[in-house]
């Protein structure tokens, strides 16, 4: 339970650090829950997207129930994962799973995929899979290493709780007060399940812990966007993704509906142009506060409070980047 709050914590967190070198990578993430057969579910899954907001929702209603009898049934994620989610066929990217968990796989079942095999398969795939190791449970030890060994990946293991620290900063208030002006600026547009979407996906961040709220907002300062995903539609004219004129005056909201075509010009300019203020002040704010957050990583790992979680993901992304010529050196 600790280490998925804390995951719902750090996933923007996390995301923020993978885009943070230059030139700006394409990051897509997906998710896949696992339990065991017999539970409510067995694997649950979300494909691989950019849509970082989505994966952030599905996260949210992640709870950690079942379990407590292991083993689990990591060899139908893990086979889920290598399998079913839509990897780039391009040697040239970065393509990573992250198996994280407590209970070993269960080897008993004599039906269904098997890691050794899948490990293979992964490979071939130019797949590489991490293993993070939740708690102390003596039998998933030696096999979370040989996943990693087996696919050229790196096993790590932290307390049962995910050990994530999280750092409120100055500048969290501020920047929550940034997140709920930048939502009035929002405009959905699309069929009425899109633009639900959109308003969920702001009202899901306005929710949200300060320090998640923060490191969303500096994630969409980074990727130039408002909204993760499609259905805003500055964002949109922007990434030329869409053309105003091309837009079903039914497709935006209703206050949209009734004005002139110079009237929506004017309106979007005017919205575009608060927008762009906001989100300077977001970058601005945003670098003081990783300023603050490095200085007080470094306080707790020198107390020997170093994260655990979030920082195990970052350690091992920035070696295995290097495999593809990507370089996060400051």
């Amino acid at each position: 339970g600790g280490l998925i709050e804390g995951a719902k914590q750090k996933i923007w967190s996390i995301a923020n650090e993978m885009i943070s070198t230059k030139p700006t990578p394409e990051l897509k993430l997906g998710l896949i829950g696992y339990r065991d057969r017999g539970d409510e579910y067995v694997v649950k899954s979300f494909q691989l997207t950019d849509d970082i907001d989505s994966i952030y929702g599905h996260l949210r209603d992640f709870k950690a129930e079942g379990g407590g009898d292991e083993p689990e049934s990591v060899n139908e994620a893990l086979a889920e994962a290598i399998e079913k989610m839509p990897w780039s066929q391009d040697r040239k990217v970065l393509k990573i799973i992250f198996l994280v968990g407590d209970a070993p796989p269960h080897l008993d079942y004599a039906d269904g995929p098997k890691y050794p095999e899948l490990c293979r398969i992964a490979a071939k795939k130019d797949l590489i899979i991490n293993t993070v190791q939740c708690g102390n449970i003596a039998e998933t030890t030696p096999i979370w290493k040989e996943i990693a060994k087996l696919s050229e990946g790196s096993y790590a293991a932290i307390a049962q709780s995910g050990g994530v620290a999280v750092i409120a900063t100055p500048m969290d208030d501020e920047l929550a007060r940034l997140n709920k002006k930048i939502g009035a600026t929002l405009i959905p547009y699309g069929d009425a399940t899109l633009q639900r979407e959109v308003a969920a996906k702001q009202a899901f961040a306005e929710s949200a812990p300060a320090s998640a709220a923060a490191d969303r907002l500096s994630y969409n300062a980074r990727t130039g966007k408002a909204v993760q995903g499609r259905g805003e539609l500055l964002d949109a004219l922007a990434k030329n993704e869409v053309k105003l004129d091309a837009i079903d005056k039914k497709d935006l909201p209703k206050e949209f509906q009734k004005l002139t075509k110079q009237e929506m010009d004017a309106r979007i300019a005017k919205t575009r142009a608060e927008r762009d203020s906001l989100q300077k002040e977001v970058q601005a704010l945003a670098k003081k506060r990783e300023v603050y957050i490095q200085a007080e990583n470094k306080r707790l790992a020198e107390a020997g409070k170093g994260d655990g979680f979030d920082e195990k993901v970052t350690e091992t992304i920035h070696q295995q980047a290097e495999r593809k010529g990507i370089d996060y050196t400051p």
